[in-house]
């Protein structure tokens, strides 16, 4: 059968852009992020641009003119490659175009809990945790981070020190005390 008409099995359908490990944003809103959370996956998206992306095509123009294309192990693999870099590409830009960049340092000496805010908080048991609210794209579990999205943060958000809060877990509902609330200082370096 002519390859014209044969679909590759690893080329990328149309809903494929998003990364899939990520849980989506909610409809219609945006996609807040820390300043230092927007910075990253800016420097991300302009690595794949700038580096990434004209090595793959030259090492993918280069196996090109090797002959066969079929059988030519550096060819297929940077042309999974560059799909995998543009796939990227497409989902940074989706999520920037997006992004709505809040400065937690705005709300420094609050005691609500707003977007970027450091919360511990204690469940009836007397056990405290503490969190940080940041986006989706930035949020670290093992770092003690949840997505402004997460059952939690939607707990805590608005709450102020003292407050106590409803929080539905797997197990039921849990009733959660905000025992401190902290924000980062803003910085005041003038750099000349």
């Amino acid at each position: 059968m002519s390859k014209a008409f044969t679909r590759e099995s690893d080329a990328p359908a149309e809903d494929e852009d998003d990364d899939p490990s990520l849980p989506p944003l909610p409809a219609g809103s945006r996609n807040y992020m820390t300043p230092a959370g927007y910075r990253r996956l800016r420097e991300e998206l302009m690595t794949l641009l700038d580096v990434e992306r004209p090595k793959v095509v030259e090492a993918v123009s280069w196996a090109a003119k090797n002959g066969d294309r079929s059988e030519n192990g550096d060819y297929l693999y940077g042309k999974k490659r560059l799909r995998e870099i543009d796939r990227r590409i497409r989902f940074l830009t989706k999520r920037l175009d997006r992004a709505e960049v809040a400065d937690p340092c705005a709300h420094h000496g609050s005691d609500q809990v707003f977007f970027g805010a450091t919360v511990t908080y204690a469940n009836a048991r007397g056990e405290e945790r503490t969190v940080t609210i940041k986006g989706i794209d930035e949020s670290d579990s093992l770092a003690g981070e949840v997505s402004w999205i997460s059952p939690i943060a939607r707990a805590l958000l608005k709450a102020r020190e003292g407050d106590e809060v409803k929080l539905v877990t797997p197990a039921g509902v849990e009733t959660i005390e905000v025992v401190e609330v902290r924000y980062p200082a803003p910085s005041h370096s003038l750099r000349a």
